[in-house]
């Protein structure tokens, strides 16, 4: 039999973390993620049955919501990413397509992105150098699509001013975290 080992997308065997004066960088590998379309004239139906299997609305545009063990932001008209940690939820896309039915298009998407959380009192100061993100004004349960180092990413604030997640193409995971940490050393 094939002996695998499983790897980060920054390829270690374990979350990388990174410590900078005000700012903490962590690799954050243990997320499943799925994506929710709403198909054509259902978005009502998709709304009802997400909210019975979720336990809370699907976020409106722009949000993020979630009950700590599951969360979803908005990412489109009518789509939505809806995030559960892998250790309980390494099927998720197959839960969803079960609850959600015909009433959504499911895509499994936890092999295609990478999750950094930066933390800290100098998160505004790393992201505004990163982004054009208004991370200063980005209340707690808001995210944005951003560029960042020339890659399409979701900024999401969990907590207004020091906590805050950039989601990037995990094929660019070591140009994404380069990125970060550039920054974090030139503006710290």
């Amino acid at each position: 039999m094939i002996n695998l080992t499983a790897v980060t997308a920054l390829g270690g065997p374990s979350a990388r973390v990174d410590h900078f004066n005000g700012v903490t960088v962590t690799e954050c590998p243990d997320w499943a993620l799925a994506s929710v379309t709403a198909r054509r004239g259902q978005s009502g139906q998709t709304a009802d049955k997400a909210r019975a299997m979720l336990g809370f609305a699907l976020p409106d545009i722009g949000l993020c919501t979630g009950d700590g063990s599951l969360s979803a932001f908005w990412i489109g008209p009518e789509q939505w990413m809806i995030e559960a940690p892998h250790s309980s939820h390494e099927d998720l896309a197959a839960q969803l397509k079960t609850a959600l039915g015909d009433s959504a298009s499911i895509t499994e998407q936890t092999d295609g992105w990478v999750r950094f959380d930066l933390t800290g009192p100098g998160c505004t100061s790393v992201l505004e150098r990163l982004s054009n993100a208004n991370t200063a004004t980005m209340k707690s349960g808001s995210i944005t699509r951003t560029g960042i180092h020339h890659l399409g990413c979701l900024l999401s604030c969990r907590s207004s001013g020091d906590h805050y997640s950039i989601w990037g193409p995990r094929s660019a995971a070591q140009t994404l975290h380069h990125a970060i940490d550039t920054v974090a050393k030139s503006a710290l």
